[in-house]
């Protein structure tokens, strides 16, 4: 008896504890909020105040705003949050360099919201989904004892919580990886291109970046990141390492050293580019067979499967049942 109540009372003690880290978070959110309001409405009072210096009506100025201002506020306040937690000790615990490399490599627009969204939202799930969890077992003894049925729960939510802002990213940073993969073929038939008319590295990097983002998404937006770190004064092998090492594909790897070597020593690079276009498009090839050899084999299997039953039926019901009748008739004699 005296160790059921020590058990009730260290799990209402763990309980209250949990709800009090709750309504601390809640009155930190709360917090940033009014201050987001407020900012808003200082904001709304100097946008008055210029309307009416340059004659524009003052209704206009002081009307709501629409849904874009209203997801960029939201916005705002998630990453105020998030750089507030993403400081100290905390911050290097919620978003260690493994996932700050991962975020970088999400192709992000606003590198510094996304770090602070991830914080803001790894924070909100790890504290959410354990209380989630031990509210929805409840009273209920799903393993040994309850004690047992709660702490597990509360595992399973604080894992689930810290994992899945990870997933996320993992998810997309794969996704741009296909992504990337499947446009090399085309940055090299460009590249192939505007060296052929003349233009030296710079300015087929740059033509590629202004003119081709649209039909290069990944590829586009890292050579664009590269350039920015090269006109800063980054060389051409340090600006070129986010997309050498951050993709995992051996041919984006060395299209990349080769605009290095050429941008370093220079020389002819038409011929190589041509050579290394024929083997990755070979290389495609072979992906290809091997993916649709892959798909005729699980076709078997469905084949197997589905129309081997019926197959059986047509073939060798009429002697089953000729079968059957005999033996009938036998019994019957």
């Amino acid at each position: 008896m005296d160790g059921m109540v020590a058990a009730m009372q260290g799990n209402l003690a763990l309980a209250g504890a949990m709800g009090f880290l709750a309504l601390a978070l809640l009155s930190l959110a709360v917090g940033l909020a009014l201050r987001a309001a407020r900012q808003d409405r200082n904001r709304r009072v100097v946008d008055r105040a210029l309307a009416a210096r340059e004659g524009r009506r003052v209704e206009q100025a002081a009307g709501m705003p629409d849904a874009a201002g209203r997801i960029e506020a939201v916005k705002a306040m998630a990453q105020s949050m998030g750089d507030r937690l993403e400081q100290g000790r905390m911050g290097d615990a919620l978003l260690p360099d493994e996932d700050r490399k991962l975020v970088d490599l999400c192709g992000f627009a606003n590198i510094v919201r996304a770090r602070a969204v991830f914080v803001l939202a790894r924070t909100v799930l790890t504290v959410a989904l354990p209380i989630a969890a031990w509210l929805a077992v409840g009273e209920r003894v799903l393993l040994v004892s309850g004690g047992l049925t709660k702490g597990v729960a509360l595992f399973v939510g604080l894992a689930l919580g810290w994992m899945l802002p990870k997933w996320a990213l993992l998810r997309r940073a794969g996704e741009r990886r296909r992504l990337a993969v499947a446009e090399l073929p085309l940055l090299i038939d460009l590249l192939r291109l505007l060296q052929g008319v003349g233009l030296s590295t710079d300015q087929s990097l740059h033509v590629i970046v202004t003119e081709f983002q649209r039909v290069l998404p990944v590829l586009g937006h890292e050579l664009r990141v590269a350039n920015e770190q090269y006109a800063r004064g980054r060389t051409r092998e340090q600006s070129l390492g986010r997309l050498m090492n951050g993709f995992d594909n051996d041919d984006l790897n060395a299209i990349c050293r080769l605009i290095i070597q050429v941008d370093r020593h220079g020389g002819a690079v038409q011929e190589p580019l041509t050579r290394f276009s024929e083997r990755v498009r070979e290389r495609r090839k072979l992906d290809l067979r091997e993916k649709v050899a892959r798909i005729t084999v699980k076709m078997t299997g469905v084949m197997v499967v589905t129309l081997l039953p019926a197959l059986l039926i047509v073939t060798g019901g009429a002697g089953l049942l000729a079968v059957m009748r005999g033996l009938a008739r036998v019994a019957g004699g």
